[in-house]
């Protein structure tokens, strides 16, 4: 990515839920979108410039993150394994990853991946959180 995106991500980072909302309605209002989610899992976006006034509708994209939060001390070794596997990381990096809880483990993967991930590492003696990627999901949003 770019530094300009870097930037941009990081800010969106610190994003109250109102100025997040806001953001939308500003991003809507600047490049003439209008993005809502329907209840069948639908977002419906107008472009700009469409003389036809017709609508281009793609299925909804949500991305999960999943954050091992701690692991049992007892089951440390068993949490290595599958860490390493899911992510390729190296035995030190790996034992470093587990020394500075919590942290991503896997980002921006489907529902269905995120819970296979999440009971990977539980039957391997870790706390595990799904999160909702709301940021990816909003910017897939607008530039898709």
């Amino acid at each position: 990515m770019s530094q300009v995106t870097d930037e941009i991500l990081e800010k969106l980072k610190f994003l109250s839920l109102m100025e997040a909302a806001d953001l939308v309605s500003q991003i809507e209002e600047t490049f003439g979108v209008d993005a809502k989610a329907s209840t069948r899992g639908v977002i419906i976006v107008s472009e700009r410039g469409d003389q036809t006034g017709g609508r281009k509708i793609s299925e909804e994209k949500t991305t999960f993150d999943v954050v091992l939060e701690s692991i049992a001390e007892d089951k440390r070794v068993a949490a290595l394994k599958v860490i390493r596997s899911l992510t390729s990381l190296g035995l030190k990096e790996a034992k470093d990853f587990c020394s500075s809880l919590p942290k991503t483990v896997k980002e921006g993967i489907s529902k269905e991946d995120a819970e296979i991930v999440k009971a990977e590492l539980e039957r391997a003696g870790g706390t595990v959180v799904t999160k909702l990627n709301f940021f990816k999901n909003l910017l897939f949003t607008f530039f898709n």
